[in-house]
């Protein structure tokens, strides 16, 4: 689940990013803590990985539409 949470939200739905971000943290702490009894880390970090990478791209645009914005307003002046 992890992992088609961090492809959908590096490629269709973004906010699936944070979502995938969240649970692969948990997942991770849950393999490491099972003593080896579940498997699967491979994918969890994966679906973590691509978590964060989708969540730091929303940062990006919505820092580009403040600029944007602030812009727009200044340069009607």
């Amino acid at each position: 689940t992890v992992v088609v949470l961090g492809i959908v939200g590096l490629t269709i739905c973004q906010i699936c990013g944070p979502i995938a971000w969240v649970m692969g943290r948990r997942t991770l702490r849950e393999i490491d803590a099972s003593a080896g009894q579940y498997g699967g880390r491979g994918l969890a970090q994966a679906g973590f990985i691509t978590g964060i990478i989708a969540t730091a791209i929303i940062g990006l645009v919505i820092v580009m539409f403040i600029l944007v914005g602030v812009g727009a307003i200044l340069g009607r002046r």
